[in-house]
């Protein structure tokens, strides 16, 4: 199948540190490669890829401190996808909805999976219009705001099998792995770590949006003597990073649409304490993959309740669920449905 991969340009494919959707595009483009299918693939110019690149411009946008439009870029690529269009069996968009009005226009089948919050008001005119617009979720959690938009599938997010392997020997830390945005909930995980007692490893990304909220909240946080901040962290890092924590921190407070570093830290073996929003109760298991808590006091009591919780079990949970053969599988699933029934309306307009 010709494929076509359409990636934000706010980070390289994949990312060299932060970046969960470029990181996912990544892992699908490369095993659809690797399956044999014909794959083009469009994104920063740095960007690593076995298939052919096709570049939206010269290099991320994040780390670029010249650039100061990045919609700019995401046009001209959107222009470069119209000219190729012709060439693929389909498109399959992870830049949210700023294609929805030209690839609405054209005959090329094509996909968009949605990987933000969708409960904003101001989205449900937008997917109204485009109800025509086929698309994927990440979660049942992710598309609830917006039960009647035109969903295909919902696919879970899968990563290599090789990727990370089982660390059965925990260390004697817990770890935080994101964004130090508010909805991340890095100030909850210095609270647990504070009422537990154990020290707490982070590796934040700090975005430009977020720095004020870092600097003025968090920041005194990382004084704590039991709070050790990393700052970003590249993919070879986690291995060792999630691999030796004695548990994975996730106290969202947000509807998080699925949460990669739970998977990620399945597949390390490290069982995940998280709070119950967005996705969390999909990904999860609770008592399986660690457990779903309701606060800091609830979170403390599941930790001394961890050891109840087996490692290979957490990585068998991975292996089960969360490969990337398992999301390229789906996604192909997807991509025939989209161009048998192309074909079907082709040949209804030419009765």
């Amino acid at each position: 199948m010709r494929i076509a991969q359409v990636a934000p340009l706010f980070e390289s494919v994949p990312p060299k540190l932060y970046g969960g959707t470029e990181r996912i595009v990544s892992y699908l483009t490369e095993e659809l490669v690797r399956q044999g299918h014909e794959v083009t693939l469009f994104a920063s110019g740095d960007s690593l890829t076995g298939a052919r690149l096709i570049p939206g411009s010269r290099g991320s946008l994040r780390l670029d401190d010249k650039c100061r439009d990045q919609l700019a870029h995401h046009i001209v690529m959107l222009e470069k996808v119209a000219q190729h269009s012709h060439e693929f069996d389909v498109v399959h968009f992870h830049i949210d909805y700023i294609h929805f009005p030209l690839a609405r226009r054209w005959s090329t089948g094509y996909l968009t999976t949605l990987h933000g919050r969708l409960d904003y008001a101001d989205l449900v005119p937008l997917y109204r219009e485009f109800r025509d617009s086929p698309l994927v979720s990440i979660s049942d959690a992710q598309r609830a705001p917006l039960p009647w938009a035109c969903w295909q599938a919902t696919i879970y997010h899968g990563l290599p099998l090789g990727l990370y392997h089982l660390q059965e020997d925990p260390g004697d830390y817990l770890a935080f792995l994101g964004r130090t945005s508010p909805e991340k909930g890095l100030d909850q995980a210095v609270e647990i770590a504070r009422r537990s007692g154990m020290p707490l490893k982070v590796a934040g990304k700090v975005d430009r949006v977020d720095r004020e909220y870092f600097e003025e909240v968090l920041r005194p946080m990382m004084d704590d003597p039991l709070v050790e901040f990393i700052g970003e962290i590249d993919e070879q890092d986690k291995q060792e990073f999630l691999g030796n924590a004695y548990a994975v921190l996730f106290p969202i407070n947000w509807p998080e649409p699925f949460g990669l570093v739970m998977i990620e830290a399945m597949a390390c073996g490290s069982p995940v304490i998280a709070y119950r929003n967005g996705s969390v109760p999909e990904v999860m298991r609770d008592s399986e993959t660690g457990f779903i808590v309701d606060g800091p006091a609830d979170a403390v009591r599941a930790l001394e309740r961890l050891p109840e919780v087996s490692r290979r079990g957490c990585r068998r949970m991975f292996e089960r669920e969360f490969t990337v053969e398992r999301m390229a599988h789906d996604y192909l699933r997807v991509y025939d449905g989209l161009v048998r029934s192309g074909r079907e309306e082709l040949a209804l307009t030419e009765v």
